[in-house]
């Protein structure tokens, strides 16, 4: 099922979509290949990111950070922070400062705007060595000479995960455009948004390898059974504007990318019975919920994209991995 019809007719978002330009452009002439940030600005960003996201989850205030967050991590953010908010307008009591600790920073070369770097950090939501150890990957975007540094994806990932990036002699990274069809790459990353959700609904085309959030992912929505109620999933390309695909070529020829998506759940209740709904979903929710109830979900996905013949083609080595997902809810609407 590809379009969305009457599925999310009259759905509200709660997510303020800001287009800007994305892709390499010129802004006052600005052809120059120049790196997209220097690490001290790299550095501060962080910093400005760390004491704002503290400030909000502490206050459970999204207006307190929404200057620095923006495509799908802005979109779950600031609905997460504003059904907190809701349930618990005295502030998170449970608040933990996030510290973003050993920080690296993979800056770009590119021009014109947006620019962006990835700081690859260590978080205090882990535990440091073996099998639960993770890094955090944070893509920082900047629309213009003019704008704020703000944060447009979060990944976690165990660090044998996170693959080495193809730097030039200066230590700069090199960019997958957003608009690129690379043919040395098994699938465009560009496309990556609409690949996924077109594999989630409907099984093709069939290039990631097995996962939880790929093959399992699927079963679990066919498996999906409760008495009395029946499901219903629409998934949806989220790839333009702030939630522009971003990739950085690797050693190895292959790219990781970071990408968005939309995903609808909707829950239809026999006469008689009705949906269950949740304190964080009625925070977000508009209408009634009497017989059917739809959630609306943005996510955020890292993957590496391998090159042409790194594996067999049946292989998972050949295939796209998905390393994180990122999944929030956004919107709720009741009927």
């Amino acid at each position: 099922m590809r379009r969305l019809g009457r599925l999310t007719a009259g759905l509200a978002t709660a997510t303020v979509l800001v287009v800007t330009a994305s892709g390499c452009v010129t802004v006052h002439g600005e052809l120059e290949v120049v790196p997209g940030a220097t690490r001290s600005e790299a550095a501060k960003a962080l910093e400005d990111f760390t004491v704002a996201y503290n400030k909000a989850d502490k206050a459970y205030d999204p207006a307190l950070d929404e200057d620095v967050v923006t495509g799908s991590l802005g979109a779950i953010n600031q609905a997460g922070l504003a059904a907190r908010q809701k349930n618990s307008p005295e502030g998170n009591a449970q608040h933990k400062p996030l510290e973003l600790t050993d920080a690296s920073y993979t800056i770009p070369r590119k021009a014109g705007w947006p620019r962006w770097f990835v700081a690859d950090t260590d978080s205090n939501r882990d535990q440091d060595g073996g099998k639960l150890d993770t890094r955090w990957l944070l893509a920082f975007v900047r629309t213009g000479p003019d704008a704020p540094w703000k944060v447009a994806y979060l990944a976690v990932a165990p660090p044998s995960e996170i693959p080495k990036f193809r730097k030039d002699a200066d230590g700069w990274a090199q960019p997958v455009p957003s608009a690129d069809t690379d043919a040395a790459l098994t699938t465009p990353p560009a496309d990556l948004s609409t690949t996924y959700t077109d594999y989630l609904g409907e099984g093709s085309p069939d290039v990631f390898a097995p996962g939880a959030v790929t093959s399992g992912w699927r079963e679990a929505r066919k498996n999906t059974r409760r008495t009395g109620f029946s499901y219903q999933y629409v998934d949806q390309a989220l790839d333009s504007g702030t939630f522009a695909p971003l990739g950085l070529t690797t050693e190895d020829g292959g790219a990781l990318v970071f990408f968005s998506s939309k995903h609808f759940e909707r829950q239809t209740a026999a006469e008689g019975l009705r949906p269950t709904v949740t304190a964080d979903v009625r925070a977000l929710l508009t209408g009634e919920v009497k017989s059917t109830l739809t959630k609306e979900r943005v996510s955020s996905q890292l993957a590496y994209v391998p090159k042409k013949g790194a594996g067999d083609a049946g292989a998972a080595d050949g295939r796209v991995r998905v390393l994180n997902r990122l999944p929030g809810l956004v919107a709720a609407q009741g009927s």
